[in-house]
């Protein structure tokens, strides 16, 4: 007979004792699994970005369409303050995606977000959820994503590939672009081990961990700039600390570009605007380039990645990170 274990629901509070001390931060630092339930790939940008005299709990970026989010949260059972909170900073930051994520969502509140979505044009959407606990016989507890309200639209696997810059899921530029850094992948898995990653996503840049919490390495092509680039992008859940990483890491900047000398210009990119930074060493490409342009192109971007770990790993180790 199978032996199954048994599923626990776990207290938040036992989990996150402190709603901003506690769970906001964890949310800033996991983007990525919230991204993962509704199909976006989201980037942190800021916690506690400020809206006139309100604070707003994460600001994100949705790197796929192009569009800012806003991520409102609180453990407890929504309420009229926190709805009110909601299209605030939606308005403030002109958000193409809202998530409110709470413990408990009452009846009236997922209604009035269906009536938003219902309302509002196809640019901005609006998700309600449901912020979950679970264990499996005592295990840690483990986080999970209830989708309560969503665009009529919507579904994990086409919001992924609804839009990607200049061309969608399905699309002949999509396509392109997935053929192009599928390629990549398979080079970087099966020469070099660099990742185990078989397939490559339906969008214009592809990601790769660096081993550093917050940091990794982006292949991308620049929509209207007609520029590829490698980049490392340090995207921390704490501001200061991502331009202090960065200000340190510039002041060894005739090292770096001296240890990772290669074709295409450099741009290291503090963006004070922004929470995160960019370092990256960019060229002329685009996706549209003839097949010989774009093969010399993938050599480079692979060529660029194998550098950029080698030079930048052991000033990141030594800086602490």
């Amino acid at each position: 007979m199978v032996d199954l274990g048994t599923i626990e629901r776990v207290d938040l509070r036992e989990v996150w004792p402190h709603e901003a001390q506690d769970f906001t931060p964890w949310l800033a630092e996991n983007l990525d699994v919230l991204g993962e339930a509704l199909g976006l790939d989201l980037e942190f940008q800021e916690q506690e970005a400020r809206v006139g005299p309100f604070f707003l709990d994460v600001l994100a970026y949705d790197r796929g369409n192009d569009r800012p989010v806003i991520i409102e949260n609180q453990l407890e059972a929504t309420n009229h303050t926190h709805l009110g909170q909601l299209l605030t900073y939606a308005a403030g930051y002109d958000a193409g995606v809202v998530i409110w994520l709470t413990g408990d969502f009452q009846d009236e509140h997922r209604a009035a977000l269906d009536w938003l979505n219902q309302r509002t044009g196809e640019g901005t959407e609006f998700f309600g959820v449901a912020m979950e606990a679970w264990k499996i016989d005592g295990s840690r507890a483990a986080p999970h994503f209830r989708i309560v309200a969503a665009p009529n639209t919507w579904s994990k696997s086409s919001a992924k590939g609804r839009t990607v810059r200049g061309g969608g899921a399905g699309s002949e530029r999509g396509e392109r672009y997935r053929a192009f850094f599928q390629s990549i992948v398979d080079t970087l898995r099966e020469e070099h081990k660099f990742t185990n990653r078989t397939q490559a996503r339906i969008e214009h840049w592809a990601p790769f961990a660096s081993g550093f919490s917050g940091i990794r390495y982006n292949l991308c092509f620049v929509y209207g700039r007609n520029i590829a680039r490698v980049e490392v992008y340090i995207s921390r859940s704490d501001r200061e600390e991502n331009k202090l990483l960065f200000d340190r890491l510039f002041e060894r900047k005739e090292s770096i570009e001296s240890q990772a000398t290669g074709s295409g210009w450099w741009e290291w990119e503090r963006l004070d605007n922004r929470s995160a930074c960019r370092i990256s060493q960019v060229r002329n490409g685009k996706i549209d380039d003839d097949p010989e342009t774009l093969a010399e192109l993938q050599h480079w971007m692979v060529d660029r990645l194998l550098k950029f770990k080698r030079v930048f790993e052991p000033h990141l180790a030594e800086l602490g990170e």
